[in-house]
Formats: structure tokens, sequence, C-alpha cells
């Protein structure tokens, strides 16, 4: 239960960091309110399932999968280039973010 309620953290934090840039320095309500709200739950979240995992664990990974979301949606909206080298080294993330759930 704990990986579950990590990795729903780490999508938490993908969907405030994009609601922080959409807020356009807080000046936008809607985008600013997500925002709150999602770092809020977002760190709820990440502290529950430290009660269980590791701290470093649990922080690498909850990082590592809002990274990866947080890539991966700026690309698809085209905000960001995508790139061979960058999906190759967001790859190696969730390869990560796996091995650690393999070991843990």
């Amino acid at each position: 239960m704990a990986w579950l309620v990590l990795i729903a953290s780490g999508v938490l934090e993908a969907v405030w960091a994009t609601a922080l840039n959409k807020s356009d320095g807080f000046s936008r309500l809607g985008p600013s309110l997500v925002f709150v709200v999602a770092l809020a739950l977002s760190m709820a979240g990440l502290a529950t399932a430290m009660r269980t995992l590791p701290v470093g664990t649990s922080y690498a990974v909850w990082v590592g999968v809002g990274a990866v979301l947080t890539v991966g949606y700026a690309a698809l909206i085209g905000e960001e280039p995508a790139s061979l080298t960058k999906l190759l080294l967001i790859g190696g993330i969730v390869a990560c973010i796996a091995g650690l759930k393999l070991i843990s």
C-alpha cells in the first residue's frame, strides 16, 4: 500500500509542478489553487509512505515519478522538445525506480 501511495504522490508532484508553471507567478487563480491542493496532497502522501518505506528510497521514487511525468507532459504538449537522448535518460529514471521497488 505504501508504494501505491508513494506513486500517487509522485503523480501529484507532476500535477503541482505543471500547475505552478501554468499559474504564471500565481497570477492565475485556477492553476494556483490546483498547485496548492496538489502540493498538500503530494506532501501528505509522501509523509505517509515514509512511515513504512526508507526516506531515501521514498524521496528518490517521489522525485523520479514527478520528473518523468513532468518532462513527459511538457514534451507531449510541445513545451519541451523530445529527443532520443532525453527519452533514453527518462527511461533510465524509470528503470531505477523499478529497481528500487525490486530491492525494497
